[in-house]
């Protein structure tokens, strides 16, 4: 009797850890340089991983070429050794594709790449780059996700990789070109209590952040020294900024009248036509921390 009983414990653990991890929800952010997942949806990869979601941060691109005194081989393995960090600090996994950083083109090559990766993190949601954008490498990324979109559920496409038995639902993230169409603000998540270790992980990415964007604005001499100052001055530059109406009413769609009210910080997305179209309700099951 008492082997019995210990028999069916054990079923019942199994079950619970197997629905358990059904229950996971499997976020990939696709990005073209190792720093861009983080800017774009960093709070919101927080509020996944702090709910024991699973979160995967891709950069199509090494990052060597991005600054003015560095490049190569050697910035790449910099700029992959801060992607690690930030994952740590954001609690995500990190990954970093050897494409080279503003050589990216939409391959059939770095397609079956970008289909595969979607198809083994079994992914619910993706998020990419809108295709309307001043960098190459970020307008590529967008249209290599949107080219993956469909052919992540055929099985004859990149046959070495099981295909997804249901499309992901894909969203793009916030910027603010207004040709040929605005952003749109379709979903919107309050990253108020995330956006302090927001900050601090994207510091990880030093020769980014306070060396080669700082260049590219002319306010290098503006970058304090020691870790401390210079955290400060990344919250002062990027700012969380103003939710404007739109916004507040998606946050207040979302979260109900009380909690959206008082968000303070936000980031927003725009769900792409191309995977699936959800529903309000299977949005809402998709980004538990929308809790009313």
């Amino acid at each position: 009797m008492k082997k019995l009983v210990t028999i069916f414990l054990l079923m019942l653990i199994h079950f619970s850890q197997v629905l358990s991890q059904e229950d996971k929800i499997n976020l990939i952010v696709i990005g073209a340089h190792p720093d861009d997942c983080d800017g774009r949806a960093g709070g919101t990869a927080i509020e996944f991983a702090r709910r024991g979601h699973n979160v995967l941060f891709v950069s199509l691109t090494n990052g060597d070429a991005g600054h003015f005194n560095k490049g190569g081989e050697p910035l790449a393995n910099i700029r992959k050794l801060e992607a690690q960090e930030a994952g740590k600090r954001f609690g995500v996994q990190y990954l970093v594709l050897d494409n080279h950083d503003g050589r990216l083109m939409p391959t059939l090559e770095v397609r079956d790449q970008v289909i595969r990766l979607i198809r083994q993190w079994n992914a619910d949601i993706v998020m990419v780059h809108r295709p309307n954008d001043y960098h190459p490498d970020h307008r590529y990324t967008s249209i290599l996700v949107q080219d993956a979109a469909y052919m992540v559920i055929v099985p004859n496409i990149v046959p070495d990789t099981p295909p997804l038995k249901k499309n992901p639902v894909f969203l793009y993230t916030e910027d603010r070109f207004v040709k040929p169409q605005p952003f749109s603000p379709d979903i919107v998540i309050d990253i108020s209590d995330s956006w302090d270790q927001k900050m601090y992980a994207m510091s990880a990415h030093v020769s980014q952040f306070f060396e080669w964007l700082p260049w590219t604005s002319g306010s290098l001499d503006q970058v304090p020294e020691g870790e401390a100052a210079r955290l400060e001055w990344l919250k002062k530059i990027r700012g969380p900024g103003q939710i404007n109406d739109e916004k507040r009413q998606a946050l207040i769609k979302w979260y109900g009248a009380e909690k959206g009210k008082k968000a303070k910080i936000a980031e927003s997305f725009e769900i792409c036509e191309y995977g699936r179209r959800p529903s309000d309700g299977e949005i809402k099951k998709l980004f538990p921390m929308m809790v009313k």
